[in-house]
């Protein structure tokens, strides 16, 4: 699923790139008991409006494909993006090569998962991403993304750097 990105204008006052891993697309019907019964659909309805309304250009990506991600990551380079919000999915346990990617984008990111990973199965507690994340948003749900996004329009709107808001 991808949502194309405005074209950033001068009055702009940044652009986020949003990315989603696998089976996010199954939202609001796959343990709803652990994840809840918000769709993808809806966050990324949800944070387009907010980003339109605080003058941010989003796009969001979903795919349950790692090379997909990668792909779209490498793209991201040249695309004037300053942030990127992730929710790896599973591949957060399991993908150096996601990691990887994330990286050589050189975007500053947050990384975000719906329910508490840390209260979960101890393999779902090693993430391989939050260790370089400006930050980690765990067990808020879907509001865990329109969180990561304020700050991003705080840190944007204050030229702070990331991770020093």
């Amino acid at each position: 699923m991808t949502r194309e990105a405005q074209i950033r204008t001068p009055d702009q006052l940044g652009k986020v790139l949003v990315l989603n891993g696998p089976n996010l697309n199954l939202l609001g019907q796959r343990e709803p008991h652990v994840y809840g019964f918000t769709t993808l659909s809806d966050i990324d309805r949800a944070l387009t409006e907010r980003a339109e309304r605080a003058g941010i250009a989003l796009e969001t990506f979903q795919s349950n494909h790692e090379g997909a991600l990668i792909e779209r990551l490498h793209a991201a380079r040249n695309e004037g993006f300053d942030f990127l919000v992730i929710n790896p999915g599973g591949f957060t346990h399991s993908s150096v090569a996601l990691r990887d990617a994330v990286l050589a984008s050189d975007l500053s990111f947050i990384e975000v998962h719906l329910s508490n990973v840390h209260a979960r199965e101890p393999f779902r507690q090693h993430s391989y991403f939050s260790d370089k994340a400006v930050g980690t948003i765990t067990g808020l749900g879907a509001q865990g993304y329109l969180l990561a996004l304020d700050y991003i329009v705080a840190a944007l709107s204050d030229n702070l750097d990331p991770g020093k808001a």
